[in-house]
């Protein structure tokens, strides 16, 4: 089983998702990630939305779905984000 594992896989980060900002929780855990893990936590955030949860059903992507809510908007800037990453490696 090991064969298959890619032991010089490197992580480039960790996403927070389901975040919800009217949760104490949600930003407890926040807080705990960036103190654990600094450096290595996306800036980006994916709320909780019942558009995200909703579009799988319809058999769609959030961007085929809703492509102007929230959580579309937060997949559009992780995208961005990582792209940035990816290029400032390079």
């Amino acid at each position: 089983m090991l064969k298959n594992l890619k032991l010089e896989l490197e992580i480039l980060g960790a996403v927070v998702t389901m975040y919800d900002k009217r949760n104490k929780l949600s930003e407890a855990v926040l807080q705990e990630l960036h103190h654990h893990f600094p450096h290595k936590i996306f800036q980006s955030i994916i709320p909780r939305s019942v558009r995200l949860a909703e579009a799988p059903s319809f058999g769609q992507t959030i961007l085929q779905f809703d492509p102007i809510s929230k959580g579309a908007k937060a997949y559009e800037k992780l995208t961005a984000e990582i792209l940035e990453f990816i290029d400032d490696c390079s």
